[in-house]
């Protein structure tokens, strides 16, 4: 403490002696180790996204109506105004920020679980593309950290690639959220929003969509690989109209993060979440994660899973602006084969539970398909789900 106040009284007299320098001579035994500093920081960034996903929209709503109430009004008013006349910039390629999109603290979030990011091609930038993004997860970290900013080096691995992340239209019309995403090239999950950017926002465009959406949230557990595929053929049918290629991407170890209660069919709370959804938009699920500051406690911390992201082979689709159903069909199906190949490449080496269960397997660790049972250590893609009836049956019991 001397050696501070000697200091400060040093820049004071302009003698040249800093703070900084004071620091540094300090014992190091004062000084918190440098690992558990940068975890803290990892564990700040991720908890800042997810409570601003969470709650942000919703409290800057409040403020605002607030606001209105003070002396303060025509700050609020002037906002307002600004809102309306800002309302359709979402739906028109937003306002990507490259800025943001660097910011140091995603390179702290992304270190955390960590996540990567695995390219097997090229990208033409003269071309349009549709990435369908699988599985969702509960809150997407996979696809946010490798398209909403640059912490995996998206532009450096797909040069002349503008990567668009599409998400909840409900979302872009809460102040300040809203621009808080749009910073990070993500846009609302609509036509309107998507012909913008695959008609006219030249070539290089790379919209992601997360195809199970809300309902494929419903069946992420650690351990799970639930696909929600078989009926979304809506993204297929507007890259043939559009003529952009279809990229399938998996992110293994999405459905880590987070371990999630899971409704059978037909009970009272599944009905309640369904019910919401479509009230909604999106499925209210429950589920938890590690605490702020203890690993062994509950909270909303997602726990410490690496999550890699693997961008497949392009499809390349030609453009047809009123397409068959049949035309539709051919390319759905190759876009399942696709996705099943690329899931049965990389499984082994991308995802962390598959590494430890040839070591770990039990005589219960089953595969459960249609009430039948089969021993599975590197569970087939192909066999875990295409969205049938009894989705809700199909799981992988691990031990770990």
């Amino acid at each position: 403490m001397k050696t501070i106040l000697a200091a400060y009284s040093g820049v004071l007299r302009g003698t040249g002696s800093s703070i900084f320098s004071a620091l540094q001579d300090l014992p190091l035994g004062l000084w918190p180790c440098r690992s558990k500093v940068e975890k803290h920081l990892q564990v700040i960034s991720v908890l800042q996204w997810v409570v601003t996903f969470l709650a942000m929209g919703a409290a800057c709503t409040v403020l605002l109506i607030y606001i209105f109430c003070t002396d303060c009004w025509l700050i609020a008013a002037m906002y307002t105004a600004w809102l309306i006349v800002d309302w359709n910039t979402p739906k028109q390629g937003g306002r990507r920020s490259s800025w943001v999109r660097n910011w140091t603290v995603w390179r702290y979030f992304r270190d955390y679980f960590p996540v990567k990011l695995i390219k097997t091609h090229d990208l033409l930038p003269s071309r349009n593309y549709i990435f369908g993004y699988h599985p969702h997860g509960i809150f997407c970290f996979g696809a946010f950290c490798n398209f909403g900013t640059e912490a995996t080096g998206f532009s450096k691995k797909f040069p002349g690639i503008k990567p668009s992340l599409a998400t909840l239209a409900g979302n872009f019309r809460l102040p300040v959220l809203r621009d808080y995403l749009m910073s990070g090239g993500i846009c609302p999950v609509n036509r309107n929003s998507i012909d913008y950017l695959l008609s006219c926002n030249g070539t290089g465009n790379a919209v992601v969509i997360v195809v199970g959406g809300a309902a494929e949230s419903l069946h992420c557990a650690p351990g799970m690989n639930c696909v929600t595929l078989r009926n979304r053929k809506g993204f297929v049918r507007l890259a043939l109209q559009k003529g952009s290629d279809l990229v399938p991407v998996y992110c293994f170890g999405e459905n880590d993060v987070y371990k999630q209660v899971i409704f059978e069919e037909g009970t009272f709370w599944r009905a309640i979440q369904k019910k919401l959804q479509k009230i909604l938009g999106f499925a209210p699920c429950l589920f938890h994660g590690r605490g702020l500051f203890f690993s062994n406690s509950w909270g909303i911390v997602p726990f410490c899973k690496p999550i890699t992201t693997v961008v497949g082979e392009p499809i390349t689709v030609p453009k047809i602006e009123d397409p068959s159903e049949e035309m539709v069909e051919l390319y759905h199906g190759m876009y399942i084969r696709s996705l099943q190949s690329l899931f049965d490449k990389f499984k082994t080496s991308c995802w962390s539970i598959v590494k430890l269960l040839p070591a770990r397997v039990t005589s219960e660790d089953r595969l459960l398909l249609s009430g039948r049972e089969e021993q599975c250590l590197v569970p087939s893609f192909h066999s875990l789900l295409f969205e049938p009836p009894h989705l809700s049956r199909e799981v992988v019991s691990t031990r770990l």
